[in-house]
């Protein structure tokens, strides 16, 4: 390498840029780790918990319905590992009630829990540590895809500071597995293409396995990779697409008893995510996916809107937000598939395309808001991120490049030249983009940090409002015939002299006696019970009822609403 090239890579890596990509990670190792027990302990962990812990939810059901009052303690044994349950009955209760969810990140938390304990901050400690693999996932891969470790080192950073991925490393959840798994198969797959030898795809085939019994979605990052391979090396039959064929079949093959109980499980899985088959029109549709695509730069407020600043101007500010980043995003992956090879933009279309496109289509079509779940739509984000770290580089350091290219791999690196435009001052715009970026990832990763409930949390988002209205009394008892995930994760923010009763719908006017405070926590039918409480010599009172937390996204707005009674006998 020429003085030239050793004088470009200095000035591409000056102690600035270093100290910046090192305290962007420090950053987002921190905001992963931090007040992990702090935020609402939300139903679908519960869930997760329940699995963990071996229970399904009809057994847990059973048991607690019984009228009697609960402890917090005798609560909570459902939400750890027991000694007369092990790894087969948590098993058995994902495949009974929760097959969508197959099990690798389950068994993965039962030995953690039964090594570490099932305090809320070990629970979440696991999901946080496995994001961090995320950082030389993206960084590996951008190097395979890319053949510049700088491009990589630009991915790392995003990752380490978008609020999308912070906020689901401290979620009790397989998403930060899943995340992981699918930038190791990614990875491999392309290292198999270019090494081309029995080793690189066994090690590729090992990581099918991983990535299909993370998340059932997984199936369609797995149709993207066939996609990708035969149309990147043509349809005739090469040594590639043989090895290909090997690998992935072998992937299938190992995950085909899950798919079998799958396939036997549809009905329960429709049933259970059957909220998300809820008809909305074009205009929410389109709020959702621009509010989601902003989430993963920018994300300030708590109850899911990017900006709330109490005034009109907030509008405005939201409007041009979202704008700007879907400009940039818009952008960046016109870049990519106009500066790169057919064998880059192909890969992070197909990444970004199948999984999009099975989400979306079906909304289109028949009705949903499946594609405004935005945890869904993780290999769109990574797609997403992997375009944007390559054109900030490029637009950032294109100039120092004028005469060369990556790898020999046809890559442009002309870029700004061919715009016409004063390549220093275009740089420098650039850099004050991608500062801008980072720093609104920091600021919303500050800001999140210190908050209780995020919008991430869905029916349990006011949880904390509600336990401290009942935490101000001395021994009250909460009475609920409701939703028992729901009920347990209110009860995390409980005070231990809170007691729990779950009563059928039928018998719920029957109050022990003892209790001189009563909560009724998520009724239905308001009217018919207040009238049947005012029989019965109660003075009854509503202490609590939420607002919506999303005022554009109106089917979930309603299954946030959440009641709160306080029962009181008359003298």
């Amino acid at each position: 390498m020429g003085n030239k090239d050793k004088s470009s890579h200095k000035w591409i890596h000056p102690n600035g840029v270093k100290f910046l990509i090192i305290a962007l990670l420090v950053l987002g190792v921190f905001f992963r780790f931090v007040n992990l027990d702090k935020k609402v302990y939300w139903g679908d962990e519960v869930f997760t918990s329940l699995r963990i812990a071996g229970y399904t939810l009809t057994e847990a059901t059973q048991e607690l319905f019984n009228n009697k009052p609960k402890t917090l303690a005798e609560l909570h044994q459902y939400q750890q590992p027991r000694p007369d349950k092990g790894i087969t009955d948590t098993i058995k209760s994902l495949a009974a009630e929760d097959s969508q969810h197959p099990p690798l990140y389950y068994i993965i938390a039962h030995y953690w829990e039964k090594l570490f304990g099932s305090e809320l901050a070990v629970k979440r400690s696991l999901p946080a540590l496995i994001s961090l693999l995320a950082f030389p996932g993206i960084y590996f891969l951008c190097w395979e895809l890319f053949n510049s470790p700088m491009v990589g080192w630009v991915a790392v950073t995003i990752v380490a500071v978008s609020p999308f991925h912070v906020l689901y490393a401290q979620e009790v959840r397989e998403y930060s597995l899943w995340t992981v798994t699918i930038l190791l198969s990614s990875w491999l797959l392309l290292r198999a293409m270019r090494l081309n030898t029995k080793f690189s795809w066994i090690i590729y085939a090992a990581s099918l396995p991983l990535l299909l019994y993370t998340y059932l979605f997984s199936i369609l990052i797995a149709i993207g990779q066939a996609i990708y391979v035969f149309v990147s090396e043509g349809w005739r039959w090469h040594k590639k697409q043989i090895a290909f064929l090997f690998a992935s079949s072998f992937g299938l093959l190992t995950f085909t008893p899950w798919l079998w109980i799958v396939v036997n499980s549809l009905s329960s899985i429709q049933s259970t995510t059957s909220q998300f088959a809820e008809k909305v029109d074009l205009r929410s549709l389109l709020q959702i996916w621009s509010f989601n695509l902003s989430r993963v730069f920018i994300d300030l407020d708590s109850q899911g809107k990017v900006v709330n600043f109490g005034n009109p101007i907030a509008v405005v500010i939201r409007v041009a937000v979202i704008l700007s980043i879907a400009i940039l995003v818009g952008y960046s992956i016109y870049f990519i598939c106009d500066r790169t090879p057919k064998r880059v933009w192909l890969f992070i279309l197909t990444l970004m395309g199948v999984t999009g496109l099975a989400l979306i289509l079906p909304d289109l079509i028949v009705g949903g808001i499946r594609s405004g779940v935005p945890r869904y739509l993780v290999p769109c984000y990574l797609g997403i991120q992997l375009a944007v770290a390559y054109t900030i580089f490029m637009m950032c350091y294109a100039e120092i490049f004028p005469h060369t290219s990556y790898g020999n791999t046809g890559f442009d690196s002309g870029g700004i030249f061919s715009l016409g435009i004063n390549s220093k001052k275009f740089s420098h715009l650039w850099r004050s983009i991608a500062l801008a970026m980072l720093s609104v990832g920091v600021l919303s990763c500050t800001i999140s940090s210190q908050a209780e409930s995020w919008w991430n949390k869905y029916g349990s988002y006011y949880n904390p409002e509600v336990a401290r209205i009942i935490n101000q009394h001395k021994s009250p008892l909460v009475i609920s015939s409701g939703y028992v995930p729901r009920v347990l994760s209110l009860s995390y923010f409980l005070q231990p002299e809170v007691k729990i009763q779950f009563i059928p719908q039928a018998n719920i006017s029957q109050i022990p006696p003892g209790f001189t405070e009563v909560f009724l926590y998520r009724p239905s039918a308001e009217k018919l019970k207040y009238r049947r409480w005012q029989q019965l010599n109660y003075k009854i009172e509503t202490v609590y009822r939420s607002p919506p937390i999303y005022d554009y996204l109106e089917p979930i707005s309603r299954h946030s609403d959440i009641w709160i009674w306080k029962l009181t006998k008359r003298s």
